[in-house]
């Protein structure tokens, strides 16, 4: 392929490429595509600038663009040639689109690089995001034509097509997959000798191999992003050629079965022979029936998926590959492989194509693992200025904060209390779960919603459209969301005791034994919350609190610029509620935002461009792991946390948006989840 580097000479035309903006000067006569190319913008083509794939698409912006100093127009380029002609004789060309493998450049020049989903697409964006992902697959496919055999050459059928491979398309020292080479000379004649190879390549510095062959122009292929976590599974079927999402589904991760926590799981290997064995084979069908129902949602071929990118926290990452998880759930927690790890697909019994490729991230530490690498990924703390703190709040919640000078990271042991475990009227989000809480400061009387339902329950139609789906219990956000009205309301004090003598106000402080609860809802489910309860969110949340201050000190910072919850609980997360809770510290509500499946979008972006892959293997590399089990300050960060907002921490940000109630103090003489009914003071 020519490669024609930019000119310096002021008489050559000028091209500037958008969304990119890169620019440079050629000669009168540069295709299109070959200026693209030797200035790094992405524009597939699979057939070698023969115009048959039509994956080259570009279009001109007319007009004078003065910020740029350019005059574009239509006539700056080459007229349609037969090329062309041939293409859209064939298949559509859409009104103002070029095959730029075809067009050549006369003059100034503005070219648009489509960015929709039509099959030249070169961006993949994330939902409800503008973020542009560029494209540079570690998979290419190339199509080329081999010469027939020659008795007077007598080279084989694959060296012919290895060398024209290196011809037409610069792939030098070609592997091939072992299982191909048998199939190399049926598929050359199938195909009148003309073949599309698949080549993969991760790094610059590895060997290509063919991954896959087809006869004929093979003008499509696909990957796998893939996140594990320990209650669902997601996944998103993509062409790797345009970027596309064709396909987004998700499932209940079936380990749950034999443990609803991830230590859970790591006793069930521990205590049975046969555990590890048995929940590998759980998760791998569950990946496959996955990438089954997305191909089926894309009408697609699984066979056409040639790259995988799988992200999971540590223990999940351990059991999809098939090790034992065990050294991970006891000190020092030592994973047995830390770094990025390739795999064929077939050889931990994926069904995609038999050549296809598997792409693990790396794990930061033995609580931290690859989704949150993928997270860290996708939200780049480290390409930041400011100081960013990126939380993935689940079971275990995994921590991040830096900037581009140091990042640190580490996990805090925060239980299920937010998943809806150890609450009395817990339960995973699901219809019929309570989603979002307000409490009336004077009359205490509750008000909440449903999921399934869209009305709020003091709206008219409530109760008829409830019926359906009952009200069942109190999910995570809803958890967070009625224990800080209850703070602010006064119902509990600073140090999350609830207030009996507010029963003399409301029939809804009810008497439980030595405490007092919050009756939620009266209907078919009593939902009630209770002192325990909020016993259980304060341990969470000070667990969760105490680990991020622990890495504010190690950046020896008072305060974080922005905030971002990952994963799908974050989504859900109010921050104005979490900061009232104090689960999340100090900083502007504008700049705290739910980035939902994060881990996923990282693994999304490692699949559409290797030189993510290299970018995550280096800022692992440098991120500075912190074991707060192991610091001193822990303990004492973790008893500061237990109160609301916190005990010494100032919240000057949110008080700001909050009223924040004067402290109140009340004696909690019944143990742990005890509250006298009488109140004692007000300060």
């Amino acid at each position: 392929m020519l490669n024609v580097p930019p000119k310096d000479n002021k008489t050559d035309p000028l091209v500037l490429f958008m969304p990119s903006g890169k620019r440079g000067r050629f000669p009168v006569g540069t295709p299109i595509l070959d200026a693209a190319r030797s200035l790094g913008v992405y524009v597939e083509s699979v057939c070698g600038g023969r115009a048959t794939c039509g994956r080259c698409q570009v279009s001109v912006q007319e007009g004078n663009f003065a910020k740029h100093k350019i005059v574009s127009s239509n006539d700056h380029i080459s007229s349609v040639g037969p090329k062309e002609q041939r293409y859209a004789s064939v298949r559509e060309l859409p009104d103002g689109r070029r095959l730029s493998c075809s067009a050549q450049i006369l003059g100034d020049l503005v070219i648009d690089v489509p960015q929709d989903t039509v099959i030249n697409a070169q961006v993949v964006r994330k939902a409800a995001s503008d973020r542009v992902i560029e494209r540079n697959a570690a998979v290419q496919m190339c199509y080329v034509e081999v010469d027939e055999p020659d008795m007077h050459k007598p080279l084989g059928d694959l060296d012919r097509m290895k060398a024209v491979l290196e011809k037409d398309w610069g792939w030098k020292d070609l592997l091939i997959a072992p299982h191909l080479i048998p199939q190399v000379q049926g598929i050359l004649r199938k195909g009148s000798w003309a073949v599309t190879a698949a080549i993969h390549r991760d790094m610059d510095s590895s060997r290509p191999f063919i991954v896959g062959l087809w006869p004929g122009l093979k003008n499509e292929a696909y990957g796998i992003a893939c996140d594990i976590g320990s209650t669902t599974i997601a996944m998103h079927l993509v062409s790797l050629l345009s970027g596309r999402i064709v396909a987004s589904s998700g499932a209940s991760n079936p380990q749950i079965r034999f443990g609803e926590d991830l230590m859970s799981r790591v006793s069930y290997v521990m205590m049975n022979p046969d555990g590890r064995e048995a929940m590998t084979k759980a998760v791998r069908e569950a990946v496959n029936g996955l990438i089954g129902k997305v191909c089926a949602e894309g009408g697609i071929d699984r066979h056409d998926i040639l790259d995988m990118v799988v992200v999971g926290n540590p223990i999940m990452h351990h059991l999809f590959l098939g090790i034992d998880p065990t050294e991970l759930g006891q000190a020092p927690f030592a994973l047995a492989v830390s770094g990025a790890l390739q795999y064929w697909a077939h050889e931990i019994d994926i069904e995609v194509n038999r050549g296809a490729r598997l792409y693990m991230l790396p794990c930061i530490a033995g609580h931290v693992g690859a989704d949150a690498a993928g997270a860290t990924l996708s939200e780049g703390p480290h390409r930041q200025d400011k100081m960013m703190l990126l939380v993935d709040v689940g079971t275990n919640a995994e921590i991040v904060l830096g900037n581009r000078e140091r990042v640190v990271a580490a996990s805090s042991p925060t239980g299920p209390a937010f998943e809806g475990a150890e609450i009395s009227s817990g339960q995973r989000a699901a219809p019929g779960a309570i989603e979002r809480v307000r409490i009336d400061p004077d009359t205490l009387e509750p008000r909440f919603r449903v999921i399934g339902v869209d009305k709020w329950s003091d709206e008219e139609g409530f109760a008829e459209a409830a019926a359906a789906v009952g009200v069942t219990g109190i999910c995570g956000s809803a958890i967070i969301e009625v224990v800080a009205e209850m703070y602010l309301t006064g119902i509990i004090s600073q140090d999350g005791v609830v207030d009996g003598g507010m029963a003399a106000k409301s029939p809804r402080i009810v008497p439980n034994g030595r405490t007092f609860s919050y009756l939620l809802h009266d209907g078919d489910q009593r939902i009630t919350v209770t002192q325990n309860d909020i016993r259980a969110i304060q341990l969470a949340k000070a667990a969760l609190y105490a680990g991020i201050k622990l890495l504010m000190e190690k950046q020896s910072v008072d305060h974080v610029d922005m905030i971002r919850f990952a994963g799908a609980f974050g989504s859900f997360i109010d921050p104005k509620y979490a900061m009232v809770l104090g689960l999340i510290p100090d900083c502007d509500l504008a700049e705290v935002k739910a980035v939902g499946n994060a881990a996923g979008t990282g693994a999304l972006m490692a699949l559409l461009n290797r030189g993510h892959r290299r970018e995550i293997e280096e800022t692992v590399r440098k991120i500075e792991k912190i074991e707060t089990a192991l610091e001193s300050k822990f303990q004492e960060h973790f008893v500061n946390a237990m109160a609301m907002p916190n005990k010494v921490d100032a919240f000057p940000k949110l008080a700001e948006v909050v009223a924040l109630p004067e402290r109140k103090v009340l004696t909690d003489e019944g143990g742990e989840g005890g509250g006298r009914r009488r109140r004692r003071s007000r300060e």
